[in-house]
């Protein structure tokens, strides 16, 4: 079953990968919100600008109206009391001129009841000139409303440029119709006003009457955009439903331009200002600010996604590794407990960290008992010295592999032979050498079943004692060893007499029986360790004696041979004394750097034989004294 925990080291990557992803949203979620606050904080600002500049404007309008309107009341009252006729009309004229003070205002003219020209301030003859067509005209003649009427842009005719009107009606004693008084002002007057304020390159200031008609525009001196009627416009469409002052955004229908603007109907005259500034213009500092800001959070975020996805990535592969190493763990472990060998884990500082079950088998110790202990421990001290070595040269990285037979203590018997295939084990993450893995096998049976192969390998069947291919190996030992130690070595070779006779007669199973016995005799002569006592070929025999002289040599022959009479086996065919005897000879040499072959050792004592069997049989000869054998010649 798998636990909360595997199973939240199991979802660790995705639990990082999600957070990593939830980092870069949240950065840009972040940042993106501060943008925006930031877009909405210039927008509210430009609003407040447009709007105090709106205040001003309409400010300006209302004064300007206002002077207007008083010198009209004024003009009015004066013609309705002095009336119309000549003294008047020519006081008039000469009173005009002191009353267009201002720039203001661009001329001030009297029509009579027929709208011919009475009096003006312009300086022109207007005696055929005739205003009767002019809708504000018409307007004061057909409505006896006396209060100032404003009336769209038209263009002069007394200079031909574009004018803003404002009129009132004069009327006679008897309350009829007797003419206008109108006043009018340049739309350059405006226009030249709204350049003082700094709006933008796209930004503009508009003067509308409140049916929608421009009256005039900033940025307009060839006042394009003069007289033109925007009451279509969803600013005039909604008209009644909006306040007398607010903010409105619009795209504007004389330029294409997104505007941010603030509009403001006068209260006292039928006019509004509409003060606006671009959109694209405000936003431009905070856009480029912003571009800036957003290179360098995306910069960052693409940072922190790499950065992010690389740990991912190195989790995944770690975990995968991890998941790997756990799968090859858990198939190591079950082919090391299922495994007869037994599989020990060595750590660098030489203790078990992990031991099969299968050494209660091989030695004796259960896994608990042997774990922490030290690897080397049970190990036969002959065998100590070269296990610690290899293990060290295993460890320090000066072999990968190594395989070890040696001698190893059992909890129940003495000991036992066993087999180790040792290889280096490594971390994972780093590759270093870790530690030494070793598969240990029971090979005590093979290691007898090796020694009794090497026995037959170097052992006569018939007679128990070596043959003749040991005694050729340790003949040649020997005499290197006497060599280098300058010792003497001694050679007995053995032959029983009359020997075929003694199988024709009496058979070949007799003749093994005595061959036996004499076998049987040599080991008990040959009592040393170093002494060899072998088989070298039918019926004849070899002693090896190494340090050695002569009458040692001789002792242990005269000693082989007392003892075969002794043994009184019967032979017929042997005269006189009619029993198994055995003719001896016998050599002895000091190797030294010229002789250096031991054929000449044998020689000299196959010589000594053959002298033997020659001078009457069953009796030991010498060849001569201690010398220096010369090589023997081809």
């Amino acid at each position: 079953m798998v636990t909360s925990r595997e199973l939240g080291k199991t979802r660790l990557p995705l639990w990082a990968a999600g957070f990593v992803v939830l980092i870069c949203v949240a950065i840009l979620g972040l940042s993106a919100w501060r943008e925006w606050e930031m877009r909405n904080v210039d927008l509210r600002n430009a609003e407040i600008d447009v709007a105090n500049l709106a205040h001003s404007l309409v400010q300006h309008a209302d004064d300007t109206f206002e002077l207007v309107d008083t010198i009209l009341v004024g003009l009015v009252h004066r013609l309705e009391i002095d009336g119309t006729g000549p003294d008047t009309i020519a006081k008039l004229q000469a009173y005009l001129p002191t009353r267009k003070s201002s720039d203001r205002i661009r001329g001030i003219f009297v029509y009579d009841a027929t709208g011919r020209w009475l009096a003006t301030t312009e300086r022109l003859d207007f005696s055929k000139l005739n205003n009767s067509d002019r809708e504000y005209f018409q307007r004061h003649r057909d409505s006896r409303d006396t209060g100032t009427l404003i009336g769209p842009p038209v263009k002069s005719k007394a200079g031909g440029q574009w004018i803003i009107t404002a009129s009132r009606r004069i009327n006679d004693p008897d309350g009829g119709f007797a003419g206008v008084a109108l006043l009018t002002i340049d739309v350059s007057y405006f226009v030249k006003f709204y350049e003082r304020f700094d709006i933008g390159p796209n930004g503009s200031a508009s003067l509308l009457n409140n049916g929608g008609i421009m009256l005039a525009r900033s940025h307009d001196e060839s006042s394009a955009f003069v007289g033109r009627d925007l009451s279509n416009a969803p600013l005039f469409r909604e008209w009644k439903k909006r306040p007398t002052a607010a903010v409105y955004y619009f795209k504007s229908p004389l330029d294409g331009v997104q505007r941010l603007s603030y509009y403001q109907r006068s209260s006292r005259y039928p006019v509004m200002v509409l003060a606006s500034k671009s959109q694209d213009d405000v936003l431009a500092p905070w856009r480029r600010a912003a571009t800036i800001r957003s290179t360098f959070v995306l910069g960052l975020v693409v940072l922190i996604a790499l950065i992010g996805s690389y740990l991912v990535r190195q989790l995944w592969q770690r975990q995968r590794m991890a998941q790997a190493l756990a799968a090859n763990e858990a198939h190591f472990r079950l082919l090391a407990e299922q495994s007869s060998d037994m599989v020990c884990r060595i750590g660098l500082d030489n203790r078990l960290l992990y031991v099969s079950p299968s050494c209660v088998r091989i030695i004796g110790w259960s896994p608990v008992e042997l774990l922490g202990t030290s690897a080397v421990a049970g190990i036969h001290a002959e065998d100590m010295e070269r296990v610690t070595q290899t293990i060290a040269a295993l460890k320090d990285g000066d072999a990968e592999e190594a395989r070890l037979v040696y001698r190893q203590r059992h909890r129940e018997k003495s000991e036992i032979w066993v087999e180790a295939a040792l290889h280096v084990t490594r971390a994972s993450d780093s590759g270093e050498i870790d530690g030494v893995v070793a598969v240990v096998r029971d090979m005590t049976a093979q290691k007898d079943l090796q020694d009794k192969l090497a026995s037959l390998a170097t052992t006569d069947g018939l007679t128990g004692l070596a043959n003749r291919r040991a005694f050729d190996e340790r003949l040649m030992e020997e005499w290197a060893r006497a060599r280098r130690d300058g010792t003497q070595l001694s050679l007995l070779l053995i032959d029983v007499d009359h020997f075929k006779k003694f199988n024709d007669h009496y058979g070949h199973q007799a003749g093994d029986g005595c061959l036996r016995a004499l076998g049987r005799i040599l080991s008990t002569q040959a009592r040393r360790p170093a002494d060899l006592a072998a088989r070298y070929g039918g019926e004849e025999f070899a002693v090896l004696l190494p340090n050695t002289g002569p009458d040692g040599c001789a002792e242990v022959g005269e000693g082989i041979r007392q003892a075969l009479h002794d043994l009184a086996m019967l032979h017929t065919q042997n005269p006189p004394s009619r029993l198994i005897t055995a003719s001896i000879g016998a050599a002895t040499s000091l190797p030294s750097q010229i002789a250096t072959d031991s054929s000449t050792l044998v020689a000299a004592a196959d010589r000594a034989l053959y002298a033997a069997k020659e001078s009457g049989r069953d009796r030991l000869v010498m060849s001569g004294q201690v010398v220096s054998w010369p090589a023997k010649s081809a």
